[in-house]
């Protein structure tokens, strides 16, 4: 079935509370979705934001962010009173998230709600916790001590509290009782606040495409609780870190910093905890999109400390045997493989071997007749195509900085004599295209300018900002999508 697909994160919603909630404008942009005739809404990962703000770089690869929660449900549930939080200023810019306005307010109002919901537990939470103990447990300890040590990371702590000694542990969890119970009663309203919108959404027709970062976080429960996930040494810290060799794009490689996996122990566990999260994300998402694909079937090491990305190497990952072992447990699987970045034959391979969806990006597209990702050359419809991923510039801002040379070919491509005209016709050509399901991202259909970029890796400090207004989502908007999705027959009918 052919299917259309907007790619928005959470965040982005409007709101009048500085980023986007689970309450009525995740409800309103579903309506939005149902009435253009789209039948997928992708996001971003739902995790809690660390470093540099990004959903890719979490304290917790199973946990919900608790900026999401919504407010006006939790005043419909008398947790909370209007002017607890109507009363804070939430943001500075009505088209930008203000982490550091969320982080200094959120937390504040959410405990007001957890001081009344421990008078009143519904049946429901004891049932919460014992189905999700097995990662909540450990998460909540992590956030209390974080909140603790001032959002200090784990490797700053007293050291035998980062070293996991026992007594310390038992001590830490008798001491910091309310906060434990405080962060496990947040995940319990994000989960049940984010159930009711999924549930929503597939009522409407409409499937929810999820994101797992193939990595985790230095600073995350994950590699405080579990250091054997991870090619640590003694003393917990790591011995090589996750990146991308340099390329043309980037002199000096890509840097990530995360901790990369000992798949040596994962392999003699038959994948235990990597299935385990497929089968949480199967849980939580419809389709699951898998971010860097191609490094399960080799990884780029470079040694811990390095400044640049430039020393390192390549090394076999689990290849496809992780994927058979997780279908075999868990049945057939929705996913998406990122399939970005080098590709080689045993990346090809892969692929092949597990069946999975690909990606295609018309903004990589336009530089000759041959590039795979022009639509004239996929393969199949097994595919997903997009116009831009969340790393991509907006479409008119990637018309602004294109050369020359590549501004001629995708007019003649694209049939069009103004290079203003490009971002639809690019719009038009993704969803013509024989792929499964094609997406753009919300700021191509509400023509953002180049301000309106979700992310540019390799930098901080202006990413994840990019917002929504109720403005925005007209009914002329909604009735021209529908028109393009009537067209290349992706009503999902």
């Amino acid at each position: 079935m052919r299917k259309g697909c907007i790619l928005m994160h959470i965040s982005s919603l409007p709101s009048s509370y500085g980023i986007g909630k689970l309450g009525k404008s995740a409800y309103s942009f579903i309506d939005f979705l149902c009435r253009s005739g789209i039948t997928a809404w992708q996001i971003l990962p739902l995790s809690p934001t660390s470093y540099g703000d990004s959903p890719y770089q979490s304290f917790s690869v199973n946990a919900g962010n608790p900026y999401f929660i919504d407010f006006e449900t939790l005043l419909d549930e008398e947790l909370l009173e209007r002017e607890e939080f109507s009363s804070v200023v939430w943001e500075d810019n009505p088209r930008q998230v203000n982490y550091s306005i969320i982080y200094e307010n959120c937390f504040n109002v959410l405990k007001k709600a957890f001081s009344r919901f421990t008078a009143k537990q519904p049946p429901e939470y004891s049932v919460f916790l014992e189905k999700n103990k097995n990662w909540l447990n450990e998460y909540a300890l992590f956030m209390a001590l974080k909140f603790k040590y001032d959002g200090k990371p784990w490797y700053e702590w007293d050291k035998k509290l980062a070293m996991r000694d026992e007594k310390a542990l038992s001590k830490a969890s008798d001491e910091l009782k309310e906060d434990i119970d405080f962060f496990k009663f947040l995940q319990f309203k994000f989960y049940q606040q984010w159930f009711r919108v999924k549930n929503y959404a597939n009522e409407c027709g409409i499937e929810i495409i999820g994101d797992i970062p193939i990595y985790t976080a230095y600073d995350s429960v994950e590699a405080w609780a579990y250091p054997e996930l991870f090619c640590f040494d003694k003393n917990k810290k790591p011995i090589d870190v996750a990146g991308c060799p340099p390329d043309e794009f980037s002199p000096t490689g890509q840097l990530w910093g995360n901790p990369i996996y000992n798949w040596e122990y994962h392999k003699k566990t038959s994948y235990k905890w990597w299935i385990e999260r497929i089968s949480f994300a199967a849980e939580i998402y419809d389709v699951v999109r898998i971010d860097h694909f191609r490094g399960f079937e080799s990884f780029y090491a470079i040694p811990y400390g390095s400044k640049t990305a430039e020393k390192g190497e390549w090394r076999k990952g689990p290849n496809s045997e992780l994927f058979k072992l997780a279908e075999k447990k868990l049945g057939k699987l929705n996913i998406i493989a990122e399939d970005l970045g080098f590709i080689t034959p045993e990346v090809r391979q892969m692929l092949d071997d597990v069946g999975y969806p690909g990606m295609k990006v018309l903004q990589f597209a336009f530089d000759n007749s041959k590039n795979e990702h022009l639509p004239h050359n996929f393969k199949n419809s097994n595919c997903f195509a997009y116009t831009g991923t969340h790393d991509n510039e907006t479409l008119i801002g990637w018309v602004d900085n294109m050369s020359a040379k590549n501004l001629k070919f995708a007019k003649k491509y694209l049939g069009v004599k103004r290079p203003c005209k490009i971002p639809y016709a690019v719009i038009k050509c993704t969803w013509a295209s024989v792929a499964e399901t094609a997406v753009a991202q919300i700021q191509d259909f509400i023509e953002s300018e180049a301000d309106g970029r979700m992310n540019t890796p390799s930098t901080l400090g202006n990413n994840w900002k990019f917002r929504t207004i109720n403005s925005d989502f007209s009914p002329s908007l909604s009735r021209k999508i529908n028109r393009l999705n009537k067209l290349y027959n992706r009503l999902g009918d």
